[in-house]
């Protein structure tokens, strides 16, 4: 089992993890005869000055900078790295994009019925959405097919896109109450934000993320490629934007396997824990940012937790440490295999799209959009974060951002005051 540790000094790295010659702790360091600083921290220190050096080499020629190694109070700790990820969750948007027919889920008439009838039967009741429980959308239709979508997410390619839902007959009701019906089925919906809501709205509110305190999904710009803080995110389209908004998605540990085979000192460095800004929601005795790597290998999986741009955006609070050259360098590295179009697969939504999402396996991206002026029109989808019974172990450093770690019981927001809502509209 690999646990997070603390060693001497405030060095952390995953106990259980085979580690090579050079795997040393750098921190705090002063003379050999340090008890805390083995002999061969000097030449991991050689080393990572000769990565970045190279790297510099390679972007400005042989009279780029040299580096400095004193930026950080960073732990550097190079492991032998997991094997590469095989099986169905490592793929390549390249074999998949010309072939949606491999990965569309059409919805059948037996399936979208059984599921009309459930949410008309709960709405006659005059019920607030945040009573339903998953008894109240039970049918053996549903089931089968959540149950196949749940071994898909978990166990296969990490993501489904299902096609056919009838929002515009339905109106935004009935297809809250089918969605969020659905989502019970599938596991426990988490809060989105600091307001608690268990149903979360994805449109525009003419904000912008040049407020520290605006989450991304609030505005028409890009997102960037991340992952939301639960085990699997679904959407369900309502609206389309006038031009643009197009979801991507990349596999993770495709992502891992090309950094791997291409750039393995800079995967090294995606082991270090990375300061993220929780972006104003911040839990009770929490700092305003949490500590957390990017790829985690426990108990045989290896799970990736990403937010660049709130790891960029950290660098505005005061206490988080300052990220070196060489991480800077491996960020970058993640980024331009998670934008390389062979490495991602586009999809372009329809009303009446459902896609779900694993975000220990898969990254997300909403391209930015232009949406159309009158209000009724606007770009619009229904949100679920889930915790899924049956799902991976996590390491202990998740509860940082999950707040727990408990299978069928993480993940989501929670601030002094919430008040758990499922709302109707965006808000």
């Amino acid at each position: 089992m690999v646990n997070r540790q603390n060693l001497p000094g405030g060095i952390a790295w995953n106990t259980g993890t085979k580690l090579s010659p050079l795997a040393v702790p750098v921190q705090n360091c002063g003379t050999e005869n340090n008890p805390r600083c083995p002999p061969t921290s000097y030449y991991l220190l050689n080393l990572i000055y000769k990565i970045e050096r190279k790297r510099r080499e390679n972007v400005h020629g042989n009279n780029g900078p040299e580096p400095a190694m004193n930026q950080t109070a960073a732990t550097t700790v190079l492991i032998d790295l997991p094997d590469p990820i095989t099986g169905p969750s490592a793929w390549r948007g390249e074999d998949l994009q010309d072939h949606p027919q491999t990965w569309t889920d059409p919805l059948e008439a037996t399936f979208i019925t059984a599921l009309s009838d459930l949410a008309d039967r709960y709405l006659a009741r005059n019920r607030p959405l945040s009573d339903m429980a998953r008894d109240d959308m039970d049918h053996p239709a549903l089931r089968t097919r959540v149950s196949a979508w749940q071994a898909t997410l978990m166990h296969g390619r990490g993501f489904v896109l299902a096609r056919g839902l009838p929002v515009d007959d339905w109106g935004i009701t009935k297809t809250a109450t089918a969605w969020y019906g659905l989502g019970l089925l599938m596991g426990t919906p988490r809060s989105q934000n600091a307001q608690g809501h268990l149903l979360g709205h994805v449109r525009d509110l003419g904000l912008s993320t040049d407020d520290p305190k605006v989450r991304i999904y609030q505005t028409t710009e890009r997102q960037t490629f991340h992952t939301d803080s639960c085990d699997v995110v679904g959407l369900v389209c309502l609206k389309t934007a006038r031009e643009g908004g197009e979801s991507a998605i990349v596999s993770s540990m495709q992502i891992y396997n090309e950094m791997h085979r291409q750039d393995p000192e800079l995967l090294r460095a995606l082991f270090n824990t990375f300061p993220t800004d929780r972006r104003g929601e911040i839990p009770p005795g929490k700092r305003a940012w949490f500590d957390i790597p990017v790829f985690n290998h426990h108990a045989g999986h290896l799970s990736v937790i990403y937010a660049r741009r709130y790891i960029t955006s950290a660098a505005r609070l005061e206490g988080p440490r300052r990220l070196s050259d060489l991480e800077l360098a491996a960020l970058d590295r993640f980024d331009a295999l998670a934008n390389d179009p062979a490495m991602h697969l586009k999809m372009e939504f329809m009303p009446g799209d459902m896609q779900f999402v694993h975000n220990h396996t898969i990254l997300h991206d909403r391209l930015a959009y232009q949406d159309w002026p009158e209000p009724e029109r606007k770009r619009h989808l229904l949100r679920l974060w889930l915790a899924i019974p049956g799902a991976r172990p996590l390491p202990d450093v998740y509860a940082e951002r999950y707040g727990s770690t408990a299978i069928g019981d993480r993940g989501g927001i929670l601030v002094d005051g919430t008040r758990l809502t499922v709302p109707l509209e965006a808000v």
